[in-house]
């Protein structure tokens, strides 16, 4: 792994890291561009304004590794009641909603991190809203993919996420794709050993297009989450080489990056979804980020140099 990017992620888990990046003046208002902020009048602004230019939105509300049940059921009613305040403001349909089972409690208890997604998936039902359950390391994809299964038995609408940095990838692509699955494809941002995960970029991107082939080829709703210029190429000729129309897939990118791409995508007829991340917990979302294309680091030095 690119040693730069294992500093990042180190740097995701100390607590001492991010008191120093907070106590600078600037960074909130860096964080802010990619964070909408930390409450649910701050998400439902942000998802009023990207809903205004005719994006769809996906809505995390951000924290993982939850072990006790209060802070568990504290993330169920994060959810139900950001839910709520959407479809009062008439912005539920058509959203959706990004949960990690962490969240939820899993790690301590799996049957009740699966119920408690049963009661955002209801929340997100009676609201008109999907839902996507996250995919985290990969120690817990075939416990996720497990519960998302289950979860589509309720609702076939229920979308997995997939990492086309894992080796098993391909493989997990082929069989939701055959089930006729929403799926979201992203690249991956976790910390991950040879043995389980490509770690070379050449080999993660020559990963995603062969998933991205498979999805595209199956009966299945494709979730394209990438930045990547040649990526998001691949899956417009793609989609079109499997005669899929514009609606039948998505383009799924970040709130903050790369907006004016968002917006010209949109223009051109594709169905863009952004996704709104809100919370106190922004830290390790941020850092993974980073982590992603350390490249970024120098985009974030920037924007903060040219806020001070």
């Amino acid at each position: 792994m690119n040693p730069l990017r294992s500093t990042i992620l180190a740097a995701s888990r100390s607590r001492r890291v991010r008191h120093g990046v907070e106590s600078f003046g600037a960074t909130r208002r860096v964080v802010d561009r990619f964070v909408a902020g930390e409450g649910t009048d701050d998400a439902l602004e942000c998802v009023h304004r990207l809903t205004g230019e005719g994006l769809r939105v996906t809505v995390d509300h951000l924290g993982e590794e939850v072990t006790g049940a209060t802070g568990a059921d504290a993330t169920v009613e994060a959810y139900t009641s950001l839910l709520a305040a959407l479809n009062e403001k008439d912005l539920a349909r058509g959203a959706d909603v990004s949960v990690k089972l962490t969240a939820l409690g899993l790690g301590a208890d799996e049957h009740g991190a699966r119920d408690r997604a049963a009661r955002i998936l209801a929340s997100a039902r009676d609201a008109g809203a999907t839902m996507t359950i996250d995919m985290e390391h990969s120690a817990l994809t075939s416990t996720t993919l497990d519960v998302v299964e289950s979860l589509r038995d309720e609702d076939p609408s229920v979308a997995a996420v997939i990492q086309a940095m894992l080796r098993r990838t391909e493989r997990d692509a082929s069989r939701l794709a055959a089930d006729g699955a929403r799926v979201r494809l992203c690249k991956g941002a976790y910390a991950e050993d040879a043995g389980v995960a490509f770690q070379r970029r050449a080999d993660v991107d020559a990963s995603y297009r062969r998933c991205l082939e498979i999805l595209m080829r199956g009966s299945g709703t494709p979730l394209v989450a990438t930045h990547d210029p040649a990526m998001l190429t691949a899956a417009i000729e793609l989609a079109a080489a499997a005669g899929r129309i514009p609606g039948s897939y998505e383009l799924q990118l970040l709130l903050g990056v790369r907006p004016d791409e968002q917006r010209r995508l949109h223009s051109l007829g594709m169905t863009v979804r952004v996704y709104v991340p809100f919370g106190t917990e922004w830290w390790g979302y941020l850092m993974r980020r980073l982590a992603e294309r350390p490249q970024n680091l120098a985009f974030f030095a920037r924007a903060l140099a040219s806020r001070r």
